[in-house]
């Protein structure tokens, strides 16, 4: 591991060289290029722009650019240029720092604890309120052997108390959890299923979860300007001015919307092609064409393309117009213009530049989404977006995936709220928004966190390192597919399927578990109450002592056949469910104090009482038979002990007699 920590080119007492960027303090002069990861916050000196990739740590899809004097965060990829930067910041204190600081400082006690807590704490109070009791009767009041009692205690103690309720309910959950695995989502934490079925919250991040993080070209807004080119013809040039290989972002999405991606070079030989660079913003490749023309076509920011086409004020003003429409929409603009070279050399001016036209880019969102929020919504889910990205594209987004565009920058959670919401606390505005553009990770923190001291049971989706914090927070972290390793760590549920349509099926199998763990939490609470009472009253009315063997058939038919309830056939709520103890423990004292009631009673009839008469158990003829013949036996029994006693009789009247004993007296003595 050490041999794999990250190095970096450093300049100390005049000298470059290469050491371990752990090592590094802020002052230090680091050199960055193309393909390095920069080791730590820096501010970049004098030089060329940088392109930085930052996508893992803010969301952003596309790479910007850094010009001198800005900042550099650490963990970003440097895609293109070479810069010498000061470092600012190292560790806990960078931007990706703070962001693994938040995750490590995150410890979050399961609400399933707590309501086990709560339910054992009812048990035991119940439990030592009825020992108590038999304890004052049995031996002050009724004077009762030491020895007796102590059974008729063990039968409350350990008959009272749920023992099977963990067993139960992680059978329960383990069960469920087996099945989420089949359906995509793996758990990571098993309390997780139980927190996700009263989830009435998700917050979800839209770059790669929502969206596919993968650019693409809106072919319906394509806008065209050149005579006799059409839409098709306008991607094409696009697709030309690409590079074929060694694409970026922009490159891979146009040369993708081909129907083969071989067309962007067919037909045709390259004689030029100019690279992407963040000064002129724009590539060109000139061409020959299978006639022998020379072609030259540019793609690029639109301001430059303009630019170079030198259009008319009111061309121009028209082109502008549909940038600010498209930028309305979230949409990013690439512009398209086309010359022809009659001179065929490469370094001929040729021709004025034609603008063709406005490609409109967006990153789509996934197949699913829409009808994943749908059902999400309709389950009593309420889903928020929760993005890096211009607050125009969050609203876009959200627009096509059938969302509340209720949405704000996130200047707001920092107290600066627009005027229509001025009048609302931040806590109230997160709650009723339905998302927040240009997060950073301590946004997202902030936001659940606020969300669940409103008394919400919150689920945060993510991808990225920037969610990692938020993630660890939330009652429920969901890592998506293609997650990065820190957001599948501090994440409590792992989808190894792209999308969020897992999420509604975890949803109701969750809910699902629930039913069956509030079930069997209702029937340990009346079992409990029910020997409880029901003993006690039949150990003190009737002075009964039990049996210590009694105290394991009672754990058996308890404990033991109730856990079949992990498999019970249910049906999930339609709306979120959450732990309401004073239900549970009301009916759960009802239905025990019912069987309590019901128990003495029939101790009652079967101990006091003819209720149940010998004839009830006889009525076979067999056992009527057995019964005849028993009391047949009998009668000849007595009368053969007659007969013997008779004879016994004159035995004793014959000694009286020969003897001359007084024979009314011998009568009376053995008569005796």
């Amino acid at each position: 591991m050490a041999g794999l920590a990250p190095k970096t080119k450093c300049l100390r007492d005049g000298k470059w060289s290469e050491m371990d960027a752990s090592f590094l303090v802020p002052g230090d002069i680091i050199s960055i290029k193309l393909g390095d990861i920069i080791p730590a916050d820096a501010r970049l000196l004098e030089g060329d722009p940088l392109k930085v990739d930052q996508a893992a740590l803010t969301g952003e899809s596309m790479p910007v650019n850094k010009h001198a004097g800005q900042g550099v965060f650490s963990g970003s990829t440097v895609k293109q240029g070479e810069i010498e930067a000061v470092v600012i910041a190292t560790g806990v204190h960078t931007f990706f720092g703070k962001a693994a600081h938040l995750v490590d400082s995150t410890n979050n006690v399961g609400h399933f604890q707590q309501v086990l807590t709560a339910i054992g704490n009812f048990c035991i109070i119940s439990i030592g309120a009825g020992m108590l009791v038999e304890v004052v009767v049995m031996y002050p009041i009724q004077h009762r052997a030491y020895r007796d009692g102590i059974d008729n205690l063990l039968v409350l103690l350990i008959g009272g108390i749920p023992i099977a309720m963990p067993t139960v309910l992680s059978v329960t959950m383990a069960i469920g959890s087996h099945r989420l695995s089949q359906q995509g989502a793996i758990t990571k934490r098993m309390t997780a299923i139980e927190e996700m079925a009263g989830m009435d919250v998700l917050c979800s991040d839209k770059t790669g979860t929502l969206t596919l993080n993968k650019l693409t070209v809106d072919k319906t807004l394509i806008e065209v300007y050149g005579k006799g080119v059409d839409k098709d013809m306008v991607l094409l040039y696009a697709a030309r001015a690409s590079r074929v290989e060694n694409q970026d972002a922009i490159d891979t999405c146009i040369v993708g919307m081909l129907a083969d991606p071989k067309e962007a070079r067919a037909g045709i030989q390259e004689v030029h092609f100019l690279p992407f660079n963040p000064v002129e913003k724009r590539t060109a490749i000139t061409y020959i064409d299978g006639k022998g023309d020379w072609h030259r076509i540019s793609k690029g920011a639109p301001e430059q393309i303009i630019e170079l086409c030198r259009m008319p004020k009111e061309a121009e003003k028209r082109v502008h117009s549909l940038i600010d429409q498209y930028a309305d929409r979230g949409l990013r603009s690439l512009g398209v213009s086309y010359q022809a070279v009659p001179a065929k050399n490469k370094d001929s001016p040729g021709e004025p530049w034609q603008f063709v036209g406005l490609l409109p880019l967006f990153d789509p969102p996934r197949h699913d989404s829409a009808e994943t929020i749908r059902r999400a919504l309709h389950l009593g889910v309420n889903v928020k977006m929760i993005t890096g990205d211009q607050l125009a594209i969050g609203k876009e987004t959200a627009r096509r995936l059938g969302m509340g565009t209720n949405m704000y920058p996130s200047t707001t959670l920092l107290g600066d709220k627009s005027t229509d919401m001025s009048s609302l606390p931040i806590d109230e505005l997160i709650e009723k928004a339905d998302g927040f553009a240009g997060v950073f990770p301590e946004h997202k923190y902030e936001i659940v966190k606020r969300l669940q001291d409103r008394k919400h049971i919150c689920g945060m989706t993510g991808d990225g390192v920037n969610d990692a914090p938020a993630l660890k927070k939330a009652d429920i972290g969901i890592a998506v597919d293609d997650a990065t390793d820190a957001a599948r760590s501090a994440s409590d549920i792992v989808l190894t399927e792209p999308g969020l349509s897992v999420i509604v099926s975890a949803v109701l199998t969750s809910r699902a578990i629930f039913q069956r763990m509030k079930n069997y939490t209702i029937y340990a609470v009346s079992i409990t109450i029910r020997i409880v009472l029901g003993f006690m009253l039949v150990a003190l009315l009737w002075k009964f002592d039990f049996a210590p063997f009694m105290v394991l058939i009672i754990a058996i038919l308890n404990d033991g056949t109730i856990m079949t309830i992990s498999k019970d056939r249910v049906k999930p709520s339609p709306t979120p469910d959450s732990w309401k103890l004073k239900e549970i423990f009301a009916t759960g004292v009802v239905l025990g104090t019912y069987m309590a009631l019901v128990t003495v009673l029939f101790f009652y009839l079967a101990h006091d009482t003819e209720f149940f008469p010998s004839e009830m158990f006889t009525d076979n003829n067999g056992y009527r038979e057995l019964s005849e013949i028993a009391e047949q036996a009998a009668k000849r029994a007595e009368v053969a002990r007659l007969r013997e006693l008779h004879t016994l009789k004159g035995h004793v009247e014959s000694v009286v007699k020969l003897k001359g004993l007084d024979i009314e007296t011998i009568n009376q003595s053995y008569t005796v």
